[in-house]
């Protein structure tokens, strides 16, 4: 099985290395980092879930990649697709999801990465739609979604691995189609082609970047 790698101005998204265990670890020990998730994991959990990715991406060429930064190169987390439980309630679909080191937030890396695997995902993998969700509360992870085109269905649903009465056991639901995201991308080329207009100034190319990201 040939193995997919995707770079972005800043990051590379590859297979899992033995190097990328013990800072995956460090990451998923982090109470800051895993405060949306159910617990910290310990080192024998986390390698356990960075081998089941570098696995999966084996078998399909594809998967939750590890996040490189390009300067540095420095892992930085994971990003990238996955098959969720079948027992969830929505259909049958393939989630998007990230989850950085702490000290690499801020910086737009998993909105960058995320775009990028969101290509991918219609483009090569010719997907019709793409979907994540989070608990409620986790607004950073949200934000994200929501930059990248993802859109909130107002389908909140109780997380079947965890109790009705657990904090974090209502998720919110958001999706996004092919068609959607073809179209996202044609309104924000439009706006970029507008860049070598002489009447165009900066400072209104900047207003149309802005509001196109809040639409």
């Amino acid at each position: 099985m040939d193995i997919t790698e995707l770079e972005t101005e800043r990051l590379i998204l590859r297979q899992w290395r033995e190097t990328d265990y013990p800072l995956f670890a460090k990451l998923n020990a982090d109470k800051q980092v895993m405060k949306y998730i159910l617990s910290p994991l310990s080192p024998e959990e986390s390698d356990t879930l960075a081998g089941i990715c570098a696995s999966l991406i084996s078998t399909r060429g594809w998967g939750l990649w590890a996040v490189e930064l390009r300067s540095t190169d420095s892992f930085i987390g994971f990003v990238g697709l996955h098959v969720p439980k079948d027992t969830l309630p929505f259909p049958p679909s393939l989630e998007i999801g990230w989850r950085l080191a702490k000290q690499y937030w801020g910086y737009g890396y998993a909105t960058e990465a995320a775009s990028t695997v969101l290509k991918f995902a219609f483009e090569t993998l010719n997907l019709n739609e793409v979907i994540s969700f989070t608990s409620v509360d986790n607004y950073p992870s949200r934000s994200v979604m929501e930059r990248i085109g993802l859109i909130n269905t107002n389908q909140n649903f109780q997380h079947i691995d965890l109790p009705l009465e657990h904090k974090l056991a209502e998720h919110v639901l958001y999706k996004i189609t092919k068609s959607e995201w073809q179209d996202n991308n044609s309104d924000l080329q439009a706006i970029l082609d507008r860049a070598d207009e002489p009447s165009v100034s900066y400072e209104q190319l900047l207003n149309e970047l802005d509001s196109h990201k809040e639409v």
